[in-house]
């Protein structure tokens, strides 16, 4: 088949994955990605599925094939990780997930040596930290953004806890987890084949609910029960790993174990920091300045680099250093207090508290009107949407303020959204 038909079939996959607000701008690299990952068929098969989960029977009309042939390549690409296959009631719905969180990481926690994972790992570092731009449209894009900080739970005083609630503590997810999976940390690993990861744990990528049946029936993750889930999270803090999960109150599908070296949302968040790509937690560390020695742990320990030594202005001590904090991109992880061995750190609730989306829908919604991608969510030409899917993206609209009311109006154009928009309130 020719060079010509081959890029046409990525290209069709790329402008699909572009329409969701988690995109994935095109380049040589991705392209190389792409063929490793796909096939050319699949490629252009993929590229015609709609953003919203569907059946085997929706796909077979949209593919114009027979339904055990339909059903046999969905079955196949879900082996592989590429579709998510959650299996409910007797019924199995399929999903593209976004390349992050999704199939770029799903490809890493894959050891089956069907492909090339270092050279697929060299392509995703050239790709994701060399030439930043799938970094910068993933977590500058926006004021949503896909994740978001739990607090180091083992640091927070009796009055902090009082302030945090269920779906803010890592501990809480693990415990109320239809299903629990671990796999190997998708960072780490592709740093591995560069020659630049770090000590830390592998074996300690967190999913959860829907993500973590599917990965676990196809031996991405190992499945695990709540108290092996705990232990493991007791790792991380013992590693000073940060937690990064999804950004939703209900439902939540990943929790990252984070280093500052390897993992993508702490480089991002040192390299976008003023432009917060990172939801942070509600708190932040201050500084108890009588207790603080200046021995620096703290400033090691951040995987953001918002600490730091300054002069403590004691003239009798001119050489005497403090810790100080840069509120403006700190995580509020918590980590450093956690490092302090004389009580120099506390934290304390921001201002504000962070706000939170309800659910994956509210979050997408929210993205995708921030990023002009709505009108792709609600009018998805490859699969029309059912009553209930497009009931829910435009309840997640009539809740948002007043101003993202406006947004999402504009950007759809649509007569029966403004109406919906002014008269219905929830």
């Amino acid at each position: 088949m020719s060079h010509t038909t081959l890029k046409s079939g990525y290209t069709e996959l790329v402008d699909r994955l572009n329409r969701f607000p988690q995109g994935a701008p095109p380049s040589d690299t991705l392209y190389k990605i792409l063929q490793i990952l796909f096939s050319e068929r699949e490629a252009q098969l993929v590229a015609l599925l709609p953003i919203k989960p569907f059946t085997a029977e929706k796909a077979s009309q949209v593919w114009k094939l027979s339904l055990p042939e339909t059903r046999k390549v969905l079955d196949e690409l879900a082996s592989r990780a590429i579709l998510v296959d959650i299996e409910w009631e007797g019924k199995t719905t399929y999903t593209l997930p976004p390349p992050m969180a999704g199939f770029f990481e799903f490809s890493m926690m894959r050891l089956h040596g069907d492909i090339d994972q270092k050279v697929l790992g060299e392509l995703f570092y050239q790709y994701l930290n060399v030439e930043e731009d799938f970094i910068r449209n993933l977590f500058v894009r926006g004021e949503t953004q896909l994740g978001r900080v739990f607090v180091h739970e083992p640091v927070l005083s009796n009055e902090n806890a009082l302030y945090v609630l269920d779906y803010e503590r890592a501990s809480e997810v693990i415990q109320t987890a239809t299903h629990r999976g671990i796999g190997v940390c998708y960072c780490r690993h592709k740093m591995m084949h560069v020659g630049q990861n770090c000590n830390a744990a592998m074996d300690i990528c967190m999913t959860f609910n829907g993500s973590a049946q599917a990965l676990t029936r196809h031996g991405y993750a190992r499945a695990v029960d709540v108290n092996e889930g705990m232990d493991l999270l007791q790792q991380a803090y013992e590693q000073n790993l940060v937690q990064f999960g999804e950004n939703v109150r209900e439902g939540v599908n990943f929790i990252c174990n984070c280093c500052g070296c390897c993992c993508e949302a702490m480089i991002a968040a040192r390299k976008f920091g003023m432009l917060n790509p990172v939801h942070t937690s509600n708190f932040l560390p201050a500084v108890a300045e009588d207790n603080c020695n200046g021995c620096g742990k703290c400033v090691s320990a951040c995987p953001v680099e918002a600490m730091s030594l300054v002069s403590s202005n004691d003239a009798h001590h001119p050489k005497m250093k403090k810790a100080k904090v840069d509120e403006d991109l700190c995580l509020g992880c918590g980590v450093c207090v956690r490092t302090c061995a004389h009580e120099g750190l506390t934290l304390n609730s921001r201002p504000e508290r962070v706000l939170t989306p309800l659910n994956s829908v509210h979050r997408t919604v929210m993205m995708a009107i921030e990023r002009g991608d709505l009108q792709n969510l609600i009018f998805d030409n490859r699969v029309l949407w059912n009553h209930r899917a497009l009931a829910a993206v435009l309840g997640a609209v009539l809740r948002m303020p007043p101003i993202k009311q406006v947004m999402a109006t504009k950007q759809v154009k649509s007569r029966y959204m403004e109406y919906l928009v002014t008269h219905i309130k929830i």
